[in-house]
């Protein structure tokens, strides 16, 4: 959903979360500055060498907590919807070729919960390209379907 200022100019977006067509969720209010940042940050991280993080898919920035975003309404009352993604470090087992022998392996994968008022939510384990790829998306959608502003038009809801 796009939001616009006074004049009309578009400067920002807030997400609607939708399962199975049903609203259930609308969270990160003003919320495309930090994903376009974001979106730039992986891939910064996937290009960048890493020594720990050998494999791109194992590259994010930061640590932790990568984003959380929720409704809030104008009185401060938290509502309405919740989408957060963190990282977390998982260790595998690979087995040697021959033998017992094998060695643990850490990768790190980006959870992206969403989750609204009623229970309703959804749970994803994505690689960096594929966060990347989310949420380049979400910015990309929302750039192209803010258009040119007409007087009278109201913001198109993505």
């Amino acid at each position: 959903m796009a939001c616009r200022d006074g004049l009309g100019t578009p400067y920002e977006i807030t997400l609607e979360l939708h399962r199975d067509g049903a609203l259930y969720g609308t969270v990160g209010e003003r919320c495309g500055g930090l994903l376009a940042g974001l979106a730039r940050g992986v891939a910064e991280a996937r290009a960048g060498h890493q020594a720990w993080w050998p494999d791109p898919d194992d590259r994010f920035p930061g640590e932790a907590e990568l984003f959380a975003l929720r409704y809030r309404a104008r009185n401060g009352v938290v509502g309405g919807g919740e989408l957060r993604c963190r990282l977390r470090t998982v260790p595998l087992w690979v087995p040697g070729r021959r033998g017992p022998a094998g060695e643990w392996r850490l990768t790190r994968r980006a959870v992206v919960e969403a989750g609204g008022d009623g229970g309703t939510g959804l749970r994803a384990v994505l690689t960096s390209a594929e966060l990347g790829a989310f949420v380049e998306g979400i910015v990309a959608e929302a750039e192209d379907g803010l258009g040119p502003y007409r007087p009278g038009k109201p913001a198109r809801t993505l």
